[in-house]
């Protein structure tokens, strides 16, 4: 009995381990233009856990949508660091983040 207790414990502990969390997210950039695809994704690209094949920019409505692993980053760095690029990202403003703001 005793160890049908353990091995049940290893199954729930190696299964209860997540190790990633892939979740949907959408960034507000208002100041967003085609032409700053780029610098936007470049931003970013320092975090593993973005998945770049996922990006969907919407440039009717200034957004970027995308795929990122909570487990390995987290939204407010993604948001901070558009915002270091220049760029308003949900509300967070370069100036929030000490960089000047892109026109």
């Amino acid at each position: 009995m005793k160890n049908l207790i353990v091995a049940l414990f290893c199954l729930f502990a190696i299964l209860g381990c997540r190790r990633t969390d892939v979740r949907d997210f959408t960034i507000s950039i208002p100041n967003m233009t085609p032409a700053d695809h780029a610098a936007i994704t470049g931003a970013i690209a320092m975090y593993g856990g973005v998945e770049k094949s996922s990006y969907k920019f919407d440039d009717a409505a200034r957004t970027l949508a995308l795929k990122y692993d909570s487990m390995q980053v987290a939204k407010k760095n993604i948001e901070i660091a558009i915002a270091k690029a220049g760029f308003t990202a949900n509300g967070v403003t370069p100036e929030s983040v000490g960089a000047k703001p892109k026109k």
